[in-house]
């Protein structure tokens, strides 16, 4: 497995190996001695979810308010997805900065955020399948969001997905509304 630190100090993206044959492939998406090597602590896995998404579906920016935060692991069972993450912490150097990496069936990648750190997808294709780790159960009260389409962050979101095609742009009620990064 090779492992890539983002921009963002607090995530990693995880290549893992491909092992292919006339049956198809087979990948380890996560190796907990890997993790643990590289982000100093073990994943304290609490709840897991899946989402599958049209071309264009654009989720976030989701955080969990910290205390307590909510880490998690994120990877595309199928499809291509776009995986923004985007640094909210006030004491953090990298504090107001974004990064992102392309999730797919073909690579397998897979990207770790730490707590307080935001996260937006945008599906590059109809059907695209989204898996993630995450180190706290849901708590609606916790629950934020930021618009992801904030001048002030100004993330550059492809316009084409993965076929070429122009994509159209569709939220949630709840994210359309989403404040803005400073409000």
């Amino acid at each position: 497995m090779q492992v890539r630190e983002l921009a963002i100090q607090g995530a990693w993206e995880f290549t893992p190996t491909k092992f292919e044959d006339p049956r198809g492939v087979f990948v380890e998406t996560f190796k907990s001695t890997v993790f643990e090597k590289v982000t100093g602590r073990p994943f304290d896995l609490h709840q897991v979810n899946c989402s599958v998404s049209a071309a264009g579906v654009l989720r976030g920016i989701h955080y969990t308010a910290t205390p307590p935060g909510q880490a998690k692991y994120v990877t595309c069972a199928h499809g291509a997805l776009l995986d923004v993450v985007v640094d909210l912490r006030p004491d953090s150097p990298t504090y107001g900065r974004w990064d992102s990496v392309v999730l797919d069936d073909i690579h397998r990648r897979s990207v770790y955020l730490s707590e307080g750190l935001g996260h937006a997808v945008l599906s590059l294709e109809d059907n695209s399948t989204l898996v993630y780790l995450c180190s706290l159960e849901y708590s609606p009260e916790l629950d934020r969001q930021i618009d992801v389409f904030d001048t002030d962050l100004a993330i550059e979101w492809p316009t084409v997905g993965r076929d070429g095609r122009p994509l159209e742009f569709t939220r949630s009620a709840k994210d359309a509304a989403a404040p803005s990064w400073q409000a």
